[in-house]
């Protein structure tokens, strides 16, 4: 697939955004006493909806701005499906908003820490395989 110099620039800027995202999940779980679990699941969250919409805007499809994730994989085409577990990806979602503001579900745990990072690495993977090799350099 042939792909417009003008798109690249745009999904490599998607790519590099959501990049900084999963670092910053990685790093930030390495802090052992008093690690912000809260900002591990929303980083990695937030690296899986940049992929989503990297992926909706190599194909040209329209999102609206939202951080559901199970919403932006229902705009997949035919043909482009991920297979991700969708209780998964509804955790994932979750941590958008949740993570962010005080709430009555209390902070995620280290497990629950873990498994979101899990997640996003399985989304940056799959999404890392279905953009051009040129969008993922620079």
């Amino acid at each position: 697939m042939t792909v417009q110099p003008e798109l690249v620039t745009i999904l490599r800027e998607w790519v590099q955004v959501a990049e900084e995202d999963i670092r910053n999940a990685e790093h930030t779980l390495t802090l052992q006493e008093g690690c912000p679990l809260r900002t591990v699941c929303f980083h990695a969250q937030q690296c899986a909806e940049k992929y989503l919409k990297a992926l909706l805007t190599l194909r040209a499809v329209p999102f609206p701005k939202t951080h559901d994730l199970a919403e932006l994989l229902h705009l997949f085409p035919p043909g482009l499906q991920l297979n991700l577990p969708l209780e998964d990806v509804d955790r994932l979602t979750d941590y958008a908003m949740e993570t962010r503001y005080p709430s009555f579900q209390g902070v995620p745990s280290r497990d629950e820490a873990e498994q979101a990072v899990e997640t996003a690495r399985r989304v940056r993977q799959a999404a890392r395989a279905l953009l051009p090799p040129e969008a993922l350099t620079g």
